[in-house]
């Protein structure tokens, strides 16, 4: 649905919608994401970091990875960290301002690697707008080694009910009119607040991850269940 202001995907999420909306955003993808989350989103790069417990020398994907500043932030591991990401808007954004990270287009449901290629893989923000998750998680397993780590880092569904209610008015009243003084295309962040709310909750992701053929999954919540970090482990 295309506006005066930019343009917004439908639930349904078709690529190129997708891939055309997260172009009008790229400008200043970043800075809206540290304003709109209160600066939380470092401290969530960090915790992906964490749990995907990478060793120098290891090789590691980063889909859905934007401008890049996921793929910096798992690189200082030590590891090798290579984003992906299906918006060219964004990998041309993120190589001018990160010209050593390295950045490839790349769809997340037909990823330009071969079978067993990564230590580990993570997606950030990006799997609830893949068309299909199901397909997406099966495609990341396919490219991660036997052995290897996969962490989801999405958002989810707040642990405490009277947190949740204030979350998802913030989501639904706040976040778009926040987003307007940020964003470059504030009418995306309408898209983005629907799609948080309609994404599944930690068990019922924990659930679709096993069904995709990963291993030992568990979940741990982050700002009391705002996000989560999904572990799993290929088989």
């Amino acid at each position: 649905m295309s506006t005066s202001q930019g343009q917004r995907a439908s639930l349904d999420k078709q690529p190129h919608e997708v891939a055309t909306m997260f172009d009008g955003v790229a400008a200043r993808y970043d800075l809206a994401n540290t304003v709109l989350s209160f600066g939380q989103d470092r401290s969530w790069r960090r915790a992906t970091r964490a749990a995907l417990d990478l060793r120098p020398g290891e090789r590691v994907l980063d889909v859905g990875a934007g401008t890049g500043v996921s793929t910096g932030e798992l690189a200082r591991s030590g590891a090798y960290a290579v984003g992906a990401d299906l918006s060219l808007g964004m990998v041309a954004a993120g190589r001018r301002t990160r010209p050593e990270v390295p950045l490839l287009a790349g769809d997340a449901l037909r990823l330009p690697f071969a079978d067993a290629s990564f230590d580990a893989a993570t997606i950030s923000f990006a799997l609830r707008n893949v068309q299909d998750t199901d397909a997406a998680l099966r495609e990341l397993a396919r490219v991660t080694k036997p052995g290897g780590r996969l962490v989801v880092c999405e958002f989810s569904t707040p642990v405490s009910p009277v947190f949740r209610t204030i979350y998802l008015s913030y989501l639904m009243r706040s976040l778009p009119a926040v987003a307007r003084s940020v964003a470059s295309s504030p009418d995306a962040y309408v898209y983005l607040a629907e799609s948080i709310r309609a994404w599944p909750d930690q068990a019922a992701l924990a659930e679709q991850i096993g069904s995709a053929g990963w291993q030992r999954v568990a979940w741990r919540n982050l700002t009391g269940g705002i996000v989560a970090l999904h572990r799993a482990l290929r088989p």
